[in-house]
């Protein structure tokens, strides 16, 4: 796991599965909402999403990505050796079941 922090841009947290990359940004204070936003990337996504089993995967990878980014906002370490570990069993039962 490797992180950057910049006061201004936010933090970057690069988990060491599936190419999950965090990207966390202040939110305005100004306006209502959590504190931090942002914005996660991986190679999880694959197919075209032309069949069935494609829209499933797809739908079911998007929710655990929903899930990391919004513990990764809400101050959960989602880089911690047992989290990390949640995240490929979650992918592997998926790829399993799907």
């Amino acid at each position: 796991m490797s992180a950057k922090t910049d006061g201004r841009e936010g933090r970057t947290i690069i988990l060491p599965c599936f190419g999950i990359v965090v990207r966390l940004v202040p939110h305005d204070a100004s306006q209502p909402g959590p504190s931090l936003g942002g914005k996660i990337t991986s190679n999880l996504h694959e197919g075209d999403g032309g069949n069935a089993h494609d829209r499933e995967y797809e739908a079911a990878i998007d929710g655990i990505e929903s899930l990391i980014l919004a513990h990764a906002c809400g101050g959960v370490d989602i880089a911690s050796p047992a989290y990390v570990a949640g995240i490929q069993t979650a992918v592997e039962a998926v790829t399993n079941n799907l």
